[in-house]
């Protein structure tokens, strides 16, 4: 066995790995860019180097070497699926905890995959591909185009007609290109009512190969997962048993050796299933497997990396219980799930206290710890139901735009699926991030949808009920008036005079707050001492409130009704987060010019962009006379495209904007003049 791992990569992945080696008694070295030194992979492990990028093979060999590790878990995205970081790995005599890099290169390739798991009798999707095949002339709609070295959904586009084709495949490539380094498309017929289930693999270098059952990702936006669940409402054992021996067949096919991901297009109709790709790596949804097979994947990849066989064979592989897992993103679903940023002022992440964060099985049971094999969760498990997350968050970190927008994956397991998606909705309530906007609101509302529920999948479904999942406009008025509270029992500063208690001759005097929020501003009116009994007023309904404050928790009591809230405060800026959601508050002075960022409407024609990000192409020039919806600029945040057009008909005015340039949130881009101007 190993003595020390370094981990390529970081987030919540480096952490959950490390937490596996410190387990196992192995040392953890973690790597990290200079604007990631202070991020919680870095403060966990045993070892910190710095590196100029994650992507920076030499570099990342050479801290291994001097570090004193003896292999190299690259765990998800970053490296983890380049065949000559493996090479090089061994190159170096490190072992890469990891499939060989023939079989990265073999499955890597999308085209190439195809025709590898065909000629072992895997049913695929029909398709073309290059170089071969003219994506342009393709006429069998609709079609999904993807990249072929890609992976994780990036680059991936739904055609719907003829007309759509060019740009479809114009974009493709572009992002394939900066997110893989190589532009080569594939295109596929679209299955109707598609479910997206996958199998979890596992190999060693004797031999042995099994599957440990699927999960069901079908619950995607833009071909992003955002719930997983094993196993899956849809799959019957007998299905299970049909498609764990393809995806068996199509890891022998490589010769694969580790843990893997085979990935199939299924037919909610029919059932019908065909080979869509192979992840040859660890995946972002593990847990759920881990949760209901009672095995620790991440130690199981060492363990085979190191030579080990697996300490069970197929047969011994029981599924208990159900597991479903939700990916908080740095994103805001109001604006259209773009990117959010910022430092995080204040964190509450729910955890189960029989189970540790990244890598332990239910109800207290480390899975793989005894090496007694599969299915070892049942003994010690127990029927309550439990939560595990995997985070990379820490309380002062920034969350900036340079890498995948996911912050961490919250996980609920119990003795049924019903049981397991009240679970879950529970510790999303219970998670809060200030500082950041995240979907965990959105989330919510999904796991609760009547379809989600009741199984009834496919991966278009979130896109048709988006409208249902998307939260009300505007603040409820209790939480404005928590705010006003807040504000008004916080010290004000130290002259007497400034005191808010609203102390005059006679009754105490109203004092009005008027607080922005990204919905408006608000105005709440409170008189007397929050900590004993004030009067607040908003809306013209008047009630009786107090609060209390320990450290970053609210009390707050208004008419009767108790809500607990997360608070933090940044300058003049009052963040409160209550049942997974998120609000801040900005003092509005009486005489503000209103122009705050964001206070711009397209009615004056300013351009802002819409997340922080990198201007990626700018489409128009100074003068030019353009046309209300006219694309102008393309803004690149966390590998995510999104076009900022024309407010309306006129000319461009100004342009600061150029191509590789940073931008911040509702920073000027453009200017677009009416005609008459």
């Amino acid at each position: 066995m190993f003595d020390r791992v370094l981990i390529a990569n970081r987030g919540e992945i480096a952490v959950r790995i490390i937490r596996t080696l410190r387990r196992l008694g192995i040392g953890s070295v973690a790597v990290h860019t200079p604007s990631d030194a202070g991020a919680r992979h870095v403060l966990e492990a045993d070892i910190a180097v710095q590196v100029p990028k994650y992507l920076d093979i030499e570099a990342i060999v050479g801290a291994a070497r001097d570090a004193g590790a003896q292999a190299v878990h690259p765990g998800y995205g970053f490296l983890a699926e380049n065949g000559a970081f493996a090479r090089r790995c061994a190159e170096a005599g490190l072992v890469f905890v990891g499939p060989p890099a023939a079989a990265i290169d073999a499955m890597g390739d999308k085209i190439r995959a195809k025709a590898t798991v065909s000629a072992a009798g895997v049913p695929v999707v029909p398709g073309g591909a290059e170089p071969g095949d003219a994506l342009e002339t393709w006429r069998d709609f609709p079609a999904l185009i993807k990249p072929s070295a890609g992976g994780g959904g990036k680059g991936m586009v739904l055609v719907w007609s003829a007309a759509e084709l060019a740009g479809a495949i114009e974009s493709a490539r572009r992002t394939a290109l900066a997110a893989f380094g190589d532009g080569t498309l594939l295109i596929e017929r679209y299955v109707e009512n598609p479910r997206h289930i996958e199998i979890q693999v596992l190999a060693d270098a004797h031999g042995g190969v099994v599957h440990l059952g699927e999960r069901e990702c079908s619950l995607q936006r833009r071909h992003q997962k955002i719930i997983e669940e094993a196993p899956s409402p849809f799959v019957s054992p007998e299905t299970r048993a049909r498609m764990g021996a393809a995806a068996v067949e199509a890891a022998r096919a490589v010769g694969y050796v580790g843990a893997g991901t085979v990935e199939f297009i299924v037919d909610g109709t029919t059932g019908a299933y065909h080979f869509m790709e192979m992840n040859t790596r660890l995946q972002v949804e593990h847990p759920v497997t881990e949760l209901v097979t009672g095995l620790d994947l991440v130690e199981l990849q060492v363990r085979v990396a190191a030579g080990e066989p697996l300490p069970f064979g197929q047969r011994d592989v029981r599924l208990d219980g159900h597991a479903v897992e939700a990916r908080v993103y740095a994103e805001d679903p109001a604006r259209g799930f773009l990117p959010s940023g910022g430092r995080v002022l204040a964190l509450r992440e729910p955890d189960s206290p029989a189970v540790h964060t990244g890598g332990s099985g239910a109800g207290g049971h480390e899975p793989g710890a005894t090496g007694s094999g599969a299915g070892g969760a049942e003994s010690g498990r127990g029927r309550a139901p439990v939560v595990r997350v995997d985070s990379g968050l820490v309380e002062g970190g920034v969350v900036g735009s340079e890498f995948d927008p996911m912050l961490s994956k919250v996980v609920a397991w119990a003795p049924d699926r019903e049981a397991a998606l009240r679970a879950l909705d529970r510790a999303l309530a219970r998670t809060a991030v200030l500082g950041v906007v995240t979907n965990v609101p959105f989330l919510r509302a999904l796991a609760a949808h009547p379809a989600v529920v009741a199984g009834e999948l496919d991966t278009g479904l979130v896109e048709r009920v988006l409208p249902e999942l998307l939260p009300d406009a505007g603040v409820p008025d209790e939480v404005v008036a928590a705010a006003g509270l807040t504000f008004h029992a916080l010290p004000q500063g130290t002259d007497p005079w400034e005191v808010t208690d609203g102390w005059r001759l006679g009754e105490r005097a109203w004092t009005t707050w008027r607080l922005e929020s990204r919905d408006g501003v608000h105005a709440v009116q409170v008189r007397g001492l929050p900590e004993e009994s004030a009067e607040v007023l908003i809306n013209d309904e008047k009630v009786t409130g107090n609060l209390r404050i320990g450290g970053a928790d609210l009390v707050v009591t208004l008419g009767g009704r108790t809500e607990h809230y997360l608070y933090a405060q940044r300058g003049d800026t009052l963040w409160l987060g209550r049942g997974g959601g998120s609000w801040a508050f900005t003092r509005h002075l009486i005489g503000d010019p209103g122009d705050r960022p964001g206070a711009a409407t397209a009615g004056d024609g300013v351009v802002r962009s819409p997340m922080p990000g990198t201007v990626l192409i700018v489409k128009a020039q100074p003068g030019e006379r353009v046309s209300k919806g006219q694309p102008l600029v393309i803004v690149e945040a966390m590998k995510m495209e999104h076009t900022v057009t024309a407010p309306r008909d006129g000319v461009v005015a100004e342009l600061p904007a150029q191509a590789g340039q940073p931008v911040d949130m509702d920073g000027v881009l453009a200017v677009v003049s009416s005609e008459e101007a």
